[in-house]
């Protein structure tokens, strides 16, 4: 009886080994960064574009995201931009669709795939950015994202600006939601993303002893040396399923270098005022 059992559980071994060789596992997904800088002068404001895009062999989708950190090279004068003169909670963006004007970051938009069976359905949505209020000591961003088609939904990502490791200087860390859609079908999958922060595009309105003016912020300012080799970023997706993949870009150094603009004395944001703006209707 013990010699049966004993070699019962050697052909089970056997058999559990022979299944992990002969069948493969999922691959992994991979994923692809592209950054630009906007304008790319040493030492003046700029506007930050990054985009992702997530894929899977052919034939299938990714699993859902659940984090995303967008690694970013140091000394970025991200505090100093002038954008962000107003703060937005997830509360009230999730009351009112949205944030006060000087609240607004940047813009773009995003792409979800949804598997129903032998087919997926594509999922477009537009994407705006608002600062949000200091948390532990580290600046909040919000990420709204809106899609109508098919499937009408909002849906807002919270992000801390973190510290990072060398050559890094910092970590926009987002943590991505579920994304439902129909009741018992499956989620969503983000599988692209492209945003910007920073004054591109962007207008303030300042109202002044009864006068309105625009005024179009600074922008997150560059520093007065390029690193060797550019300026580096990084991404690590983290998926629902436990598996991760990483994706690394870089801005080249300008080839010339230009003397950062001037600014007029007491310009915003120093001068406490209220502000509207402008957004142009396009996607980045």
């Amino acid at each position: 009886m013990r010699a049966r059992r004993g070699a019962t559980r050697l052909l089970s071994a056997t058999l559990a080994l022979w299944l992990s060789l002969t069948i493969p596992a999922s691959a992994a997904p991979s994923a692809t960064l592209t950054v630009s800088l906007t304008p790319e002068q040493l030492g003046a404001g700029t506007t930050i574009a990054f985009a992702f895009q997530i894929t899977a062999p052919a034939g299938q989708v990714p699993p859902p995201l659940s984090k995303v950190d967008l690694l970013y090279p140091a000394n970025l004068g991200l505090i100093a931009s002038g954008l962000g003169l107003s703060t937005c909670s997830q509360t009230e963006l999730e009351t009112n669709g949205a944030c006060p004007p000087d609240s607004l970051m940047g813009y773009g938009s995003a792409l979800a795939e949804i598997p129903f069976g032998p087919e997926t359905i594509i999922e477009h949505a537009t994407v705006t950015t608002w600062m949000a209020p200091i948390e532990e000591g580290h600046l909040g961003l919000l990420f709204l994202a809106q899609g109508k088609t098919p499937v009408a939904a909002e849906l807002i990502f919270t992000s801390l600006v973190l510290n990072a490791p060398p050559p890094f200087g910092g970590s926009l860390t987002t943590i991505v939601p579920i994304v439902p859609t129909l009741p018992e079908g499956p989620d969503a999958v983000i599988t692209q993303l492209r945003s910007t922060l920073g004054p591109m595009h962007i207008t303030y309105y300042q109202t002044f002893h009864g006068k309105t003016t625009a005024y179009h912020p600074q922008g997150i300012r560059l520093p007065q040396s390029c690193p060797h080799g550019g300026f580096p970023f990084a991404a690590t997706f983290a998926f629902l399923d436990g598996s991760h993949t990483t994706a690394h870009t870089t801005v080249p150094c300008p080839t010339t270098r230009r003397r950062a603009p001037k600014y007029g004395r007491g310009s915003p944001p120093y001068r406490r005022s209220t502000y509207g703006v402008s957004v142009p209707p396009s996607s980045v």
